[in-house]
């Protein structure tokens, strides 16, 4: 009793109705302390005391209005142990005469993990909700189904005070961790849980108490951490997000301008062009005009100076008159010839910029690429199709075909079963494999049998062909060659074309790069074409 005593650490409290008085918390531990506690003085925190040892915090409310205290009756105390529960029972009086004398009531004690309600020699009866009194730190209880507690039973009462054994009569002295029960000695030592790992209630329940100890500290920081966001995070983000918008805005009105001011320099400057071409084509013409039209009377002179003779003149006249110098003059005059420079040079409207602006701008417009696929009818006996879309060159040994007049047979050509009379066309090619490839537009009147460049992509005038040999790459058209000057080799490459604006792209769909540009007039519908003379290429979707 002596040792209960010493654990016991009492508070006095003015008597009040706790039913009816309104409460609030007070501002330190009334366990009796005597080193302050760690953290802020909350329900549930632990602390230390100067003897070591770990007790809970417990915390009366003082009243706000005093109009409503009443006295407890003496022969009820209220005893508040931990959790949310109200203890009474025999022998309060005893210990309290010898803890402390001229107890007021209500009072707190606090409960010790290491201590049980049996050693206090209490015993639990008449178990109620002191909510109104103490704020409870332990809301969530073990679980009725897991420690067997009798319905209508606190668990702190099961665990502190076992019941009986239905099977051998002795008390619940013991925790079976892997049945989730209470069980006896008598169970342990012949029942069903020999084997199993078990623990004394007390031990247990200590377990369990100091968990929930822990997990109030978490919520207790949790809590902490999220009326600190909200106080200090959140606020401080308003004028950030403000800032940030701001500048942000300003970068868009910034970037926009001055790429409206690059593109009314350089519609300027084109127009200026286009104008200049305009004039110079023109001002040929005229003067063409000029000088046809006085050849013309020239001539027209001269015959009219020819039939005079042939009409006025007799034989004798006719043979001496000297006429040969006329004749001379009308054989000076040429014929009239076609010139390109009668023509507009389209030439004059290139314009890197223009070309990137107007490639980037379809690109990231463009939601979808054309689904283009091979023409098997077209392979070459060098190339095979595969099932993954892709096309294969043969090096070992060519492949046995049907003969067609659509197949080429000489150069590894394929083409694909599209054609294209009109409007703006887009589609990609994995050339990650390969380091010897064609791929561009063709007419599909091109030839298709034998050696000759009729037949080899970028060497007729009907292919525009973008190809890569080893590190060299190339443009080609019509035999005419352009080099490439990248500094990686794509992995996968676009091409754009624009029909009605005679626009050809090559472009890498990774980062929109345009690797060539090419103007040109398109006569006719145009189809995708392809050669692979190393592993493969393939087309994507």
């Amino acid at each position: 009793m002596g040792e209960a005593q010493e654990e016991v650490r009492t508070c006095h409290q003015p008597q009040t109705n706790l039913s009816s008085a309104n409460f609030q918390a007070t501002s330190a531990c009334v366990t009796g302390c005597r080193a302050p506690p760690r953290g802020s003085l909350l329900p549930g925190n632990r602390c230390r005391e100067q003897t070591g040892r770990n007790h809970i915090h417990i915390f009366l409310q003082q009243p706000t209005e005093m109009s409503h205290l009443d006295s407890v009756p003496t022969e009820s105390p209220v005893w508040v142990i931990t959790g949310s529960q109200s203890w009474t029972g025999t022998g309060q009086m005893d210990i309290l005469q010898t803890a402390e004398k001229d107890i007021k009531f209500p009072f707190a004690v606090e409960w010790i993990p290491d201590e049980q309600m049996a050693t206090l020699s209490l015993e639990p009866s008449g178990v109620e909700k002191t909510t109104d009194f103490i704020e409870n730190p332990f809301e969530e209880q073990p679980s009725p189904t897991k420690l067997q507690v009798q319905e209508g039973t606190s668990p702190c009462a099961q665990s502190s005070i076992p019941g009986t054994c239905n099977d051998h009569g002795h008390h619940l002295s013991l925790f079976c961790y892997q049945d989730h029960k209470l069980i006896c000695h008598q169970c342990k030592s012949h029942g069903t849980c020999q084997s199993h790992k078990t623990n004394s209630v007390e031990e247990r329940a200590t377990q369990l108490r100091n968990k929930i100890v822990d997990q109030c500290e978490k919520l207790q920081l949790q809590t902490a951490g999220i009326e600190k966001y909200l106080t200090d995070a959140l606020p401080a983000k308003i004028p950030h997000v403000a800032s940030t918008a701001r500048a942000s805005s300003e970068m868009i009105i910034q970037r926009l301008t001055f790429i409206r001011n690059v593109c009314d320099n350089e519609e300027q400057r084109l127009l200026e062009e286009v104008h200049t071409e305009e004039e110079r084509v023109q001002q040929g013409i005229s003067t063409q005009q000029a000088h046809w039209i006085e050849s013309s009377k020239k001539l027209s002179g001269i015959r009219n100076y020819l039939v005079d003779m042939l009409t006025k003149m007799d034989d004798i006249s006719l043979i001496f008159f000297l006429f040969l110098h006329r004749t001379e003059e009308a054989e000076g005059i040429l014929e009239p010839e076609e010139s390109n420079k009668l023509n507009f040079n389209i030439n004059c409207v290139q314009s890197p910029l223009l070309n990137r602006l107007w490639a980037s701008t379809v690109l990231c417009l463009t939601t979808a690429c054309e689904e283009v696929t091979f023409d098997e009818k077209s392979m070459s006996p060098l190339l095979a199709f595969a099932e993954d879309n892709s096309l294969k060159f043969l090096q070992k040994k060519a492949k046995i075909y049907q003969d067609g007049p659509e197949r080429f047979d000489h150069w590894p050509n394929c083409l694909a079963n599209e054609s294209f009379p009109k409007g703006i066309h887009c589609w990609k090619v994995n050339v990650e494999k390969s380091c010897a490839y064609k791929l561009g537009i063709t007419y599909r009147s091109i030839a298709r049998k034998g050696a000759s460049n009729d037949a080899r992509l970028g060497f007729n005038p009907v292919s525009w062909i973008f190809s890569r040999y080893d590190k060299d790459f190339r443009f080609s058209h019509n035999s005419h060659h352009e080099v490439v000057e990248l500094l990686k080799s794509p992995k996968h490459i676009g091409v754009l074309v624009d029909i009605d604006g005679g626009e050809l792209v090559f472009f890498d769909p990774g980062s929109c790069v345009i690797l060539h540009s090419h103007k040109t007039k398109f006569t006719a519908p145009i189809s995708p074409v392809f050669a692979v003379a190393d592993e493969s290429i393939s087309l994507e979707k």
